[in-house]
């Protein structure tokens, strides 16, 4: 079994010391989805929300979520990012919206939180601007799909 990096010999939490590591590009991709109404998802669909362009904002609040991770996240490094990318895939016969979040850095350490934050920041936005038609509305997936670079190498999630 591995030991936990952000435990000291202690016990107690700790930041992890990267200082010994080489610099690498590093890229971590993360995904979600926002399950709705069929009413919720044509009006975040056709740009009909009294908001405004859910998407577009929900893409803005995702690319400032990735800037934040290390103020929300308690042991993170705060981490220069070249990229922060913000897709979203639209699914009308299940009224789902998917988002893949994707970061990018060159450093000493990976992006795979900064990545996932954005992912969770941006579908919690799609579901605050949509509230007013669907208080139902259900985050689901938030979840790691891919990450390169770093010691422990390149990992795509199974299926």
């Amino acid at each position: 079994m591995s030991t936990l990096s952000h435990v000291d010999a202690g016990g107690q939490a700790a930041m992890v010391d990267v200082s010994g590591k080489p610099v690498t590009q590093r890229v971590a991709v993360a995904t979600g989805m926002i399950l709705m109404s069929r009413a919720a998802f044509e009006a975040v669909r056709d740009n009909a929300i009294a908001k405004g362009d859910v998407l577009a904002v929900a893409r803005v609040a995702g690319i400032m979520a990735a800037k934040k991770t290390a103020e929300l996240i308690p042991l993170c490094h705060p981490l220069p990012l070249s990229r922060v990318g913000i897709d979203f895939t639209l699914h009308p016969d299940d009224w789902v919206i998917e988002v893949t979040a994707t970061a990018k850095t060159q450093g000493q350490t990976g992006v795979e939180m900064e990545a996932l934050t954005a992912a969770s920041v941006a579908l919690l936005t799609v579901y605050d601007m949509a509230k007013a038609v669907d208080k139902a509305m259900r985050i689901e997936g938030v979840r790691l799909l891919a990450k390169t670079g770093g010691k422990s190498g390149d990992w795509t999630a199974p299926c």
